[in-house]
């Protein structure tokens, strides 16, 4: 029996472009979800997995499968359905997992043959057997899998092409910010992976850059700084070379001996999400956590920043308190801060979260032609309705940020601080080198936008 395990692109994200930009490399991560089934799946099916991020196969001169599952973020719901009508034209059965299939049921259940909704692990053995027998249901629900029996991934079904390799220590975000579908996904309840397991996955990573791609690393709670820690201490002692970035909320920066173990253990990086430059803002998307302790973030920063790792700084545009000069403001706060790399996205409304559904409700939702605007849903375009600032102003206050944070004297005076203090100051480099090349690839993307939108009828015209 063939398997085939697709992760489908979306043509407007630049990052994926890496052979316009050959720092993208740095920027594509791998599809960990399917490496992850395809370690629960029996060894008398013969798997591939296939990511269209580094290039669209020739599916026609590929052997027929037997099977194709595929996963799919909602940017990614386009492509998804194209591959699936393809291989459904030719008899082959599609099964479609991930978040969009969960938060989209009834439109992916038009489109392919059966649908996976939740986390995936418990069932997938199931959803095989029944593919074998001929006798695949309509949906299976997979919930919330256990994750002390998540097995190993497949790490060596995608050996070349990324430079970083991937791995998952914990699932599930108590949060619940309003723009974020993961607590809805994946639970507010902190999973954990027993810490042997993950060891023992790590020594099966090639790639000796790896991200950890949960969604808050150190969690919220001692429990979960002690844990963290606990792990940290495994990493540096079974001593494998490796070097990673991850996700963190900015507590990270609150415990010294916790900065001290990531880096021993090979923290090189964290990406953590600021998100706002105000309290109403933060109070606005429901992340009170940064607004604890009355908190010095450029002083965090430097704390994190002492131990030689650096930090990628997340904000967005698009809250209803944001006005006319916001992208500026931003850049000049993240120079402030200190941050190494900023990533500003546009405030977007995913299906299955509570800015969905207020949004929604509000009318604020003006690129409501789905499935096909759904891959203008990658964050990087603004498909929302905002308060003080039009379609072409919010594209302005990107580009506008972006410009500013990523001109030339400011990363050289980056590097130099990143060379000066130790801090691994290639990654630096590469990472702002790759964000000022994408600045051209986004500016195209943009004026194509603006001029799709152009086209249509007045009233999908962002006021």
């Amino acid at each position: 029996m063939r398997l085939y395990l697709i992760n489908p692109s979306n043509p407007l994200v630049a990052i994926t472009k890496v052979k316009e930009s050959r720092w993208n490399r740095y920027r594509v991560w791998k599809p960990l979800g399917l490496m992850v089934l395809a370690g629960l799946t029996p060894p008398e099916w013969e798997i591939s997995i296939l990511d269209e991020n580094l290039g669209v196969p020739d599916y026609s001169a590929m052997p027929r499968p037997d099977l194709v599952g595929i996963t799919a973020f909602t940017s990614q719901a386009n492509r998804a359905y194209e591959v699936a009508a393809y291989f459904r034209g030719l008899g082959v059965a599609v099964v479609m997992g991930g978040i969009h299939a969960t938060m989209c049921l009834e439109e992916v259940m038009e489109r392919v043959d059966s649908v996976v909704t939740g986390e995936a692990e418990s069932i997938w053995r199931q959803v095989l057997e029944d593919a074998r027998q001929g006798s695949l249901k309509r949906r299976y629900a997979g919930g919330l899998a256990k994750i002390d029996e998540v097995p190993l991934a497949r790490h060596d079904l995608l050996d070349t092409g990324y430079a970083f390799g991937a791995i998952q220590t914990t699932r599930g975000c108590p949060l619940n910010c309003t723009f974020c579908s993961v607590t809805a996904f994946n639970g507010a309840h902190y999973r954990l992976r027993p810490i042997p397991d993950i060891i023992r996955e790590f020594q099966l990573i090639r790639e000796k850059l790896v991200l950890v791609v949960d969604d808050n690393l150190i969690g919220t709670r001692p429990e979960h700084i002690a844990r963290a820690k606990d792990l940290f201490r495994a990493m540096a002692q079974a001593n494998q070379g490796k070097e990673w970035v991850a996700q963190a909320t900015i507590n990270f920066a609150d415990d010294e001996e916790l900065m001290s173990l990531a880096a021993k253990a090979g923290c090189r990086g964290v990406f953590i999400g600021f998100e706002s430059l105000s309290p109403e803002g933060l109070r606005e998307i429901g992340k009170k956590f940064n607004l604890l302790k009355g908190r010095d973030f450029r002083a965090s920063v430097k704390r994190i920043q002492r131990h030689k790792i650096l930090v990628v700084g997340s904000f967005i545009i698009g809250l209803d308190i944001d006005e006319p000069g916001i992208g500026k403001r931003i850049a000049e706060v993240a120079g402030r801060f200190g941050v190494d790399n900023l990533n500003t996205l546009f405030l977007t409304p995913l299906p299955g979260t509570r800015l969905w559904d207020r949004m929604k409700s509000e009318n604020r939702i003006p690129l409501d032609r789905f499935p096909d605007d759904w891959k203008y849903y990658t964050l990087t375009f603004p498909v929302a309705r905002y308060k003080h600032l039009s379609l072409a102003g919010a594209i302005q206050e990107m580009i506008t940020c972006d410009r500013g944070f990523y001109s030339m004297p400011r990363i050289l005076r980056r590097v130099w601080s990143s060379l000066w203090q130790r801090r691994k100051p290639w990654i630096s480099l590469v990472g702002n080198l790759s964000y000022r090349r994408n600045l051209q690839l986004n500016r195209k993307a943009y004026a194509d936008f603006e001029c799709t939108l152009g086209n249509r009828n007045n009233s999908v015209r962002v006021t």
